[in-house]
């Protein structure tokens, strides 16, 4: 049994419970996204799995879960990008938000969730239970592909989407869109 922990909108933790009953509940639960970027600034898009027990097929940010109970939610980001892609980096937080959507399969998700970015070159080696596929785009296209075809993304993507772009444009002004290694 999966569990994720259970918190209040100000990501205070009062407890855990299984994941698909919290889905199944709509409780709200700490989750995490994970954005990365390569060195042109192109965002990695993965398509999730056909299998996933809602959005599969979906493009989505690189990779998005839940911390498991007594784990930082850092450490679970980094856990859960080395498993589902099979690389490392050094991500940085930058920003928090929470969301509630539901799912045709009578699902909902309700997460306070953590968003971290990353810098990426080298070899990608995704877990097909996770990912069917993956690719970098660039934010231009990525924007415009949101309004265009906005069914071919996940719900969450469609929410944090804005607020990495603008951090992404505020971090290009600098010089420093990308956590440095």
């Amino acid at each position: 049994m999966e569990e994720v922990i259970l918190v209040n909108e100000q990501d205070e933790e009062f407890g855990t419970i299984d994941k698909l009953e919290a889905h199944a509940r709509a409780l709200l639960h700490r989750a995490f996204s994970v954005f990365i970027f390569n060195s042109k600034g192109d965002m990695l898009l993965q398509q999730r799995a056909l299998t996933k027990y809602h959005s599969g097929g979906l493009w989505s940010n690189a990779c998005c879960s839940h911390p498991r109970p007594g784990e930082e939610t850092l450490v679970a980001a980094r856990r859960r990008l080395k498993e589902e892609l099979g690389f490392e980096t050094n991500l940085q937080k930058i920003f928090d938000f929470t969301y509630k959507t539901s799912f045709s399969n009578g699902l909902t998700e309700h997460e306070f969730d953590h968003v971290f970015a990353g810098k990426y070159e080298g070899d990608i080696i995704p877990d097909t239970l996770e990912v069917c596929n993956y690719t970098f785009k660039p934010m231009d296209e990525i924007e415009d592909n949101l309004q265009t075809a906005p069914q071919k993304y996940t719900a969450w993507f469609h929410i944090a989407f804005p607020r990495i772009m603008e951090w992404w444009e505020q971090n290009k002004v600098l010089g420093n869109y990308v956590v440095s290694e």
